[in-house]
């Protein structure tokens, strides 16, 4: 069974899906760390593969930009393809000093100030919800072992990309965010509410302090660190 968004059938994706925005994210990672990967979706040119990683089948799939998006192909993934865990590996924006171009950072919350949970659910739902400890224990693990460093911190997910007269220091400081981005939120619900498992490790690709910022190709081509510490994680 197939769904409106995906074109693959129940046991053609691993139990762990590596989860980027960009679909030639997903692309790449398939075609640099994957053995043998398969193309099993390319519904509105939204890529998912499995392939094997260390002998250890793993699935990579795009969520596009945005809660809408990851929120509609994370469900999926997790209520009709039997996906037990979901590493969401992206790119964010700094709010801190302390954290520069291309530094890894594992979300240990995400905060947002979206209806998506509320709408999705129906009930009210904090504005901060926390992704799996145990797969977050895994990241960890996985770091240690690759020696990467990998910093850790509140993630502000957000609806709106360009906003006027946005104050990013009031949630920096007030809700002790690290760096923004824009589906952890959503990702973190849908696993909670379907009793699976989400982490998010995100990419510093420009910050709110610095005037730094990468290119899309970098993007695209150049965060291998996190996507690593993800597939060395995966079960």
């Amino acid at each position: 069974m197939s769904t409106p968004h995906n074109s693959g059938v129940p046991g053609q994706f691993a139990k762990t899906v590596l989860m980027p925005g960009d679909p030639l994210r997903a692309k790449f990672i398939a075609d640099t760390f994957l053995e043998n990967a398969e193309l099993i979706t390319s519904v509105r040119n939204v890529y998912g593969y499995t392939g094997t990683y260390n002998g250890k089948k793993v699935s990579v799939m795009a969520s596009g930009m945005g809660m809408p998006s990851i929120g509609i192909y994370s469900y999926e993934l997790f209520k009709f393809y039997d996906v037990d865990n979901i590493i969401r590996v992206g790119s964010a924006g700094a709010y801190s000093a302390d954290l520069k171009l291309y530094d890894v950072v594992l979300a240990t919350a995400a905060y947002s100030e979206s209806t998506f949970a509320r709408t999705q659910s129906g009930r009210d739902i904090p504005d901060t919800l926390l992704p799996s400890a145990e797969l977050n224990q895994r990241l960890r693990e996985a770091a240690v072992k690759l020696d990467i460093p990998l910093h850790e911190g509140v993630i502000h997910s957000s609806d709106v990309f360009y906003r006027d007269n946005f104050d990013w220091t009031t949630v920096r400081d007030q809700r002790g965010c690290v760096a923004c981005e824009m589906e952890s939120y959503a990702l973190f619900h849908n696993a909670a509410i379907l009793g699976k498992h989400a982490a998010c490790v995100v990419t510093i690709s420009d910050s709110f302090v610095y005037p730094e910022i990468t290119t899309p190709e970098e993007r695209q081509k150049s965060f291998t660190n996190m996507m690593k510490i993800a597939l060395e994680a995966a079960e």
